[in-house]
C-alpha cells in the first residue's frame, strides 16, 4: 500500500507524536515547532494526499475525514506506532476529532488548531472543489495569505504549496471538509483535548474551537492573539508552550511513580537540590526514566529493581546503588533476594564491584532495619 509522505525526527523509543497539516499546506506547516517537539518526543509529520510529497491517487473525489484518517492509522502502522498523541490544524485536527470518536484506543491526547466540528456547511466547499477542478490552484493560491495569515505575515514555502498541489486532490479534501460534522458526537470523546484557536482567524473563529471545549468532558482551550488560521507557522512559540503543556504529561506521571519507588523524603530532597541549570535533567528523569520505562507494564517493579541494582554495579554507582537499595525495599525485594542479586553480580560484574556492592547494601539494610 502506498503510504502518505511524511517526516520523522527524534528518537524512535520517545513516546510518539503524529502531526497533520491543514489544506493546501504540506508538512512545512510545522517547521518552527516539530524540531522542538521531538527533542521529547518522535514526531512524525504527514502530508495530505496530492499534497508536498504525498501521492494525489491516495485520495478520490467523494472522499471523506475518515479516508484520511484510514491513512493516517495505515501510517502509524506501518512506523510500528499503536498508540500516538496526536495534533492536527484545519483539516488535519479534523482527523483528530475523528480518530479521538471512532478509533479512541489509538490517541493517547488530542490536539485541535484552528479546526472545527464542521466548516460551515457543504456548500462553500462543494463549490471550491468545482473551482479547483475547472480552473485548477493559481487563483486560490493567489490570496492564501489573506485566508491563512494576519498582517503582512507569510511563508512563502506554504504558498508554493499551496499553488503546487494536485488539483484533483484538493478538491477531494474539499469533498471530506464538506461531509464533516461530528457536532453530535463530540461529547464521545474521553482523551484529554486541547483546542487552539486563533483570534484572528476567519476559516475557523474562536467560536468553533469553543463549541468543542464546551461539548468535550475535560477540554482546555487556548485562544492565540494575533494568530489567524495557520498558528503553528505564524505563531510557533505559543503554539509550542501549549502542545509541550499539553503532550508532556509524561513528566507528572513519572514524578508519581518516581515517588512510589524511591518515597518522598528522597524526591523531596533531589527537587529542594534542582537549580535553573539543574532543571531540564531533572524533567528528563521524570519523563523517560520514571515517565516511560518504569510504568511500562512489561517487566514488574520487582524485576526492573533487580536490572538496576545489576547496572549500577556493573558500572561502580555506589550512591545510586544505595538509593535503589532502598526503593527495592520499598518495592518488596526481601534483603535476601537482594543478596542473590548481588551475588549474581560478582559471576558477570566482577568480584571486587561486587564487594563494594554488598558493602553499600548492607549499611543500607542496616540503617532501614534500624540496627545501626
Amino acid at each position: 500500500m502506498t503510504l502518505l509522505n511524511h517526516h520523522a525526527e527524534g528518537s524512535v523509543s520517545a513516546p510518539p507524536l503524529l502531526l497533520g497539516p491543514s489544506l493546501g499546506t504540506s508538512y512545512a506547516l510545522w517547521d518552527a515547532v516539530a524540531p522542538e517537539l521531538s527533542t521529547s518526543h518522535r514526531v512524525v509529520r504527514w502530508d495530505l494526499p496530492g499534497h508536498g510529497g504525498s501521492a494525489a491517487g491516495l485520495i478520490e473525489a467523494g472522499a471523506t475525514v475518515a479516508d484520511l484518517a484510514a491513512l493516517v492509522l495505515a501510517l502509524a502502522d506501518s512506523l510500528g506506532i499503536e498508540r500516538f498523541a496526536y495534533a492536527g490544524v484545519s483539516l488535519g485536527g479534523a482527523v483528530g476529532l475523528h480518530l479521538a470518536v471512532h478509533r479512541p484506543e489509538r490517541l493517547s491526547s488530542l490536539a485541535v488548531i484552528c479546526s472545527s466540528a464542521h466548516f460551515n456547511g457543504s456548500g462553500p466547499w462543494e463549490e471550491r472543489a468545482a473551482l479547483v477542478r475547472r480552473e485548477g490552484l493559481a487563483g486560490l493560491a493567489e490570496n492564501a495569505d489573506v485566508r491563512w495569515f494576519a498582517g503582512d505575515f507569510t511563508v512563502p514555502r506554504l504558498v508554493r504549496d499551496h499553488r503546487e498541489a494536485d488539483p484533483e486532490a484538493y478538491a477531494a479534501c474539499c469533498d471530506a471538509l464538506a461531509a464533516f460534522d461530528l457536532r453530535d458526537r463530540l461529547a464521545e470523546i474521553a482523551v484529554p483535548t486541547l483546542l487552539v484557536a486563533g483570534r484572528e482567524d476567519p476559516a475557523t473563529p474562536p467560536a468553533h474551537l469553543r463549541e468543542i471545549a464546551d461539548a468535550v468532558p475535560c477540554a482546555t482551550l487556548v485562544e492565540l492573539p494575533g494568530a489567524s488560521h495557520l498558528a503553528p507557522a505564524q505563531c510557533p512559540e505559543a503554539v509550542l508552550t501549549a502542545l509541550r503543556a499539553h503532550v508532556g504529561q509524561g513528566a507528572s506521571r513519572g514524578m508519581a511513580v518516581r515517588r512510589e519507588v524511591l518515597g518522598d523524603a528522597h524526591v523531596d530532597r533531589a527537587q529542594a537540590r534542582q537549580t535553573p541549570f539543574t532543571a531540564r535533567f531533572q524533567d528528563f528523569i521524570s519523563r523517560y526514566a520514571w515517565g516511560e520505562i518504569w510504568t511500562d507494564p512489561t517487566l514488574s517493579r520487582r524485576e526492573r529493581s533487580m536490572i538496576t541494582l545489576t547496572a549500577l554495579v556493573a558500572h561502580g554507582h555506589y550512591d545510586e546503588l544505595a538509593m535503589h537499595v532502598r526503593a527495592a525495599r520499598r518495592g518488596g525485594l526481601t534483603p535476601e533476594e537482594i543478596g542473590a542479586v548481588l551475588l549474581q553480580t560478582a559471576v558477570y560484574c566482577g568480584v571486587p564491584a561486587a564487594n563494594s556492592a554488598f558493602a553499600t547494601a548492607q549499611r543500607v539494610l542496616a540503617e532501614e532495619d534500624g540496627t545501626s
